[in-house]
Formats: structure tokens, C-alpha cells, sequence
């Protein structure tokens, strides 16, 4: 198998079972355990449903690519959307009082708790957030 492995998809959220399918078969030989292989669709489901809905705006015309790569000791995944892109500081804190009945807002705190790294970055006309999951814990 390949050392990477890209998806390109549209900004649609019923493409979200493509990308688990796509990652599940692509790191099924990996030595994961089960509860990493958890926090990586997790943490990716998170990563591109926020690509779709906050970077490209659920605007179908937009893509969201995939990259996945294997690396010595673990796995890289790169989510790079098509929008504007954000300031990863400037949103609001999850846990703050005033913001634990909020709706939406608690994907990049699930992702960089289940992630060992994540990075949030701009993209040639989007952001790119990259996550890194290692073997052992």
C-alpha cells in the first residue's frame, strides 16, 4: 500500500460516510488498537464535517481534500478546506459557563483531546487542520 492516500470530496455532509469508509480501509492494516482506530474516525468525521460547514459554507461547489499518510510511528491526516479560513484561537471556548448549551463549537476540543497533535494552518485559498495519531500512547 501506498506511504499516502487523497480524497477529494464535495462540501456535502452525506459524502461524511465516504471519508470513514476511504480511512477505515486505508489504516485497516495499521497497528492501531481499537480505541485509537475510534479516536481517528472520530476526530476525522469532526474534522471534515467542520471543513464542510465552517470553511466552505456547505457550498457543494467548494471541496474538502483528504490526505492521509503513514509515517514510522503513526498516522498523519490533513483536512484542507476551500474557505476563508479562521483564527483556531479566536473560538469560543466550549467550556466557558456561557457556552455549555451552545449547539456547535466542541469539534476542535473533541479532535485535540483524541489526537496526540493538531494543527491548524492556512491553505492555498482554505485552512488546512493536520492531525497526528502515534502508535502507543
Amino acid at each position: 500500500m501506498s506511504e499516502h492516500a487523497k480524497l477529494v470530496i464535495p462540501s456535502d455532509p452525506a459524502k461524511l460516510v465516504d471519508v470513514d469508509a476511504f480511512a477505515e480501509h486505508w489504516i485497516g492494516d495499521m497497528p492501531f488498537t481499537d480505541d485509537q482506530r475510534d479516536d481517528i474516525a472520530i476526530s476525522l468525521s469532526e474534522a471534515v464535517n467542520n471543513a464542510i460547514q465552517h470553511g466552505n459554507a456547505n457550498d457543494a461547489r467548494k471541496r474538502v481534500t483528504v490526505v492521509l499518510r503513514r509515517f514510522e510511528d503513526g498516522l498523519r491526516i490533513e483536512v484542507t478546506d476551500e474557505g476563508n479560513g479562521f483564527d483556531p484561537d479566536a473560538v469560543a471556548d466550549p467550556t466557558d459557563p456561557e457556552n455549555l448549551l451552545s449547539e456547535s463549537g466542541r469539534g476542535l476540543l473533541i479532535i485535540r483531546h483524541l489526537m496526540d497533535e493538531v494543527h491548524v494552518r492556512p491553505a492555498d485559498g482554505g485552512t488546512r487542520v493536520e492531525l497526528i495519531k502515534r502508535y502507543h500512547d
